[in-house]
C-alpha cells in the first residue's frame, strides 16, 4: 500500500509541477507559435500516458495484493488487450509526429519574400554575412582564412564584392521581415539557437543547411549553441537585435562590404608612429608598458586584438563603468583616433616594436596554475600563444600584474558586462573556474614560465 501512496503522490506532484513550474517557454518573438503547438500537444499526450499508466499500477497494486489464500490466475497471451494497446499506441503516436510534420513541412518551405543572411559559426564566435545588392553570396573557400579574411572570401568571385561582413558576434534584424538563415560551420558541429525564435538547426561542416523565420516583437535575443562543440561550447553566445527598419539599414552601412575591405589602405607606420607618441608617455616608447603608471606592455600583442580594444574603448564597450579606474582613463585616449585609418596605422606600428620580456612580479604555485591553464590552453594555445582564429589574444609574455587585474574585473563584472562585449562575456564565463585570489595568481606564476 504504501508503494502505491508513493505512485500517486510522484503523479500528483509532477503534474502540479508541470502547471506551476517557474520554467517555461520564453516568450514567443517569432512567427512559430506552431513550434508551441506542436510541444503542447506532445506535452498532453504524454501526459495523459503518464497518469493513465502509473493510475494502472497503483490499482493493481491495490487490487491483487497479497491475500491470504488467493491464488494467482496466469493468463499468457490475450489478442484483444493487444489489439487495444496496438491502436491507442499508434493513436498517440500519431497525434505526437502528424503535427511535427506539418510544421517541417513549413520549415523547409521559405517564403519567396525572404530577405537571406548567413551565420557562421566557429569556436567559439558567431559572424554573419549580408548578400549586396545582387542577392548573391559570394564564394568562400575555408583554406583563405586569414586574419585578413576570416570569411574566406574569394577575391576573384565578383559575386562575393559587394557583400556585407559581419566580423561581430551581434546580428541586427529588421522586425516583420521574414528571413532565412543560410548555416555555415568553419570547424565542427554547432547549432543556432534563439530560443525566442522557437526554431533551431545544426551547422554541419562542409555542408549549408537554412532555416527561416520572421521576427516579430522588437528586442534583444540571446544566440546560444545547442550543440557539445567544445569546451568553450558553453560561453558561444551571440546576439540578435531586432529592431525598426531604418535602425537597421544604418546598422548594416555601418559595416564594409568585401569590395571595401579589399580596398582599405595600407597602414602608413610614420603616420601611426606620431599618433603613438601621446601612447609611449605611458606604454613607453618600444611598447614596454610602465607599472607604476598601470600602463600594460603592448609590443607582442596581435593586430587584431589590438584594433578590437581600441574600438571597445572608444564605442564604451571598456572603460564605461564606474569601476574601472583605468579602463576610464584609456576611453578618451582612444577617442583620439579619429577613424579606422588612424587606428590601422597605430596598430601597425605597435605591431612593428621589437617584442620586450615583461618582468615577473607576482608569485605562485606554478604547478597549479599549470592545471588551471589547461582549460585556459583550449583557445589561448597551448603555450599561450594566442589563437585568432578562435578570438583569443596572446597571454605569454604579458605582465602579469595586468593579466590578474582582468582577471579580477571579468569575476567582478567590471569588464565584460556590457551587452555589446559579447567577448567580454564569455571572459565572465570562465573565470568563474578561479574560485580565489590565489588560483589568479598561481595561473600567472604558470604564465611567466611560457
Amino acid at each position: 500500500m504504501a508503494v502505491a501512496v508513493g505512485i500517486l503522490l510522484l503523479v500528483l506532484i509532477t503534474v502540479f509541477f508541470h502547471f506551476f513550474s517557474p520554467w517555461w517557454f520564453t516568450p514567443l518573438a517569432a512567427d512559430w507559435l506552431s513550434i508551441d503547438t506542436t510541444v503542447d500537444i506532445t506535452f498532453w499526450v504524454t501526459g495523459i500516458v503518464f497518469i493513465a499508466l502509473n493510475g494502472f499500477l497503483v490499482w493493481v497494486i491495490i487490487q491483487y495484493r497479497h491475500r491470504k489464500g488467493q491464488k494467482a490466475h496466469y493468463e499468457p497471451e490475450s489478442k484483444k488487450l493487444e489489439w487495444w494497446l496496438t491502436i491507442v499506441t499508434s493513436l498517440g503516436v500519431v497525434a505526437m509526429l502528424a503535427p511535427g510534420l506539418v510544421v517541417w513541412a513549413r520549415i523547409i518551405e521559405v517564403p519567396r519574400d525572404a530577405a537571406v543572411v548567413e551565420v557562421v559559426g566557429q569556436q567559439w564566435h558567431w559572424s554573419f554575412r549580408f548578400p549586396g545588392e545582387d542577392g548573391e553570396f559570394g564564394e568562400v573557400d575555408i583554406a583563405l582564412m586569414t586574419t585578413e579574411n576570416p570569411f574566406g572570401m574569394k577575391p576573384d568571385d565578383p559575386a562575393g564584392r559587394d557583400d556585407v561582413l559581419i566580423a561581430n558576434p551581434e546580428l541586427h534584424l529588421p522586425v516583420n521581415q521574414s528571413y532565412k538563415f543560410v548555416l555555415r560551420s568553419k570547424d565542427v558541429l554547432h547549432n543556432f539557437t534563439v530560443p525566442q525564435f522557437r526554431v533551431k538547426m545544426d551547422l554541419i561542416p562542409g555542408m549549408t543547411p537554412y532555416e527561416w523565420l520572421t521576427p516579430t516583437v522588437e528586442g534583444r535575443y540571446e544566440i546560444l549553441c545547442e550543440e557539445l562543440c567544445g569546451i568553450a561550447h558553453f560561453a558561444m553566445r551571440g546576439a540578435v537585435v531586432v529592431e525598426q527598419r531604418d535602425a537597421f539599414n544604418e546598422w548594416l552601412a555601418g559595416y564594409p562590404t568585401y569590395a571595401e575591405v579589399l580596398a582599405r589602405p595600407a597602414p602608413d607606420l610614420a603616420a601611426g608612429q606620431a599618433s603613438y607618441a601621446v601612447c609611449s608617455a605611458c606604454h613607453g616608447p618600444g611598447g614596454e608598458g610602465n607599472l607604476m603608471l598601470n600602463a600594460p606592455k603592448l609590443s607582442g600583442l596581435q593586430p587584431w586584438y589590438l584594433e578590437r580594444q581600441i574600438l571597445n574603448f572608444k564605442h564604451g564597450l571598456r572603460g564605461a563603468s564606474a569601476d574601472d579606474v583605468y579602463g576610464a582613463q584609456m576611453a578618451p585616449m582612444a577617442a583620439m583616433l579619429v577613424d579606422s585609418a588612424a587606428i590601422d596605422n597605430v596598430v601597425a606600428y605597435i605591431a612593428s616594436l621589437p617584442d620586450t620580456k615583461s618582468q615577473p612580479s607576482i608569485s605562485g604555485d606554478v604547478a597549479r596554475g599549470e592545471k588551471i591553464f589547461t582549460t585556459c590552453a583550449s583557445c589561448h594555445g597551448q603555450d599561450g600563444q594566442g589563437i585568432w582564429s578562435q578570438n583569443a589574444p596572446r597571454l605569454k609574455g604579458a605582465d602579469d600584474w595586468y593579466v590578474v587585474r582582468q582577471l579580477d574585473n571579468y569575476k567582478k563584472g567590471i569588464r565584460g558586462a556590457h551587452p555589446q562585449d559579447l567577448y567580454g562575456k564569455q571572459m565572465m564565463l570562465m573565470t568563474t573556474m578561479l574560485r580565489d585570489d590565489q588560483a589568479m595568481n598561481d595561473l600567472v606564476a604558470y604564465l611567466n614560465t611560457l
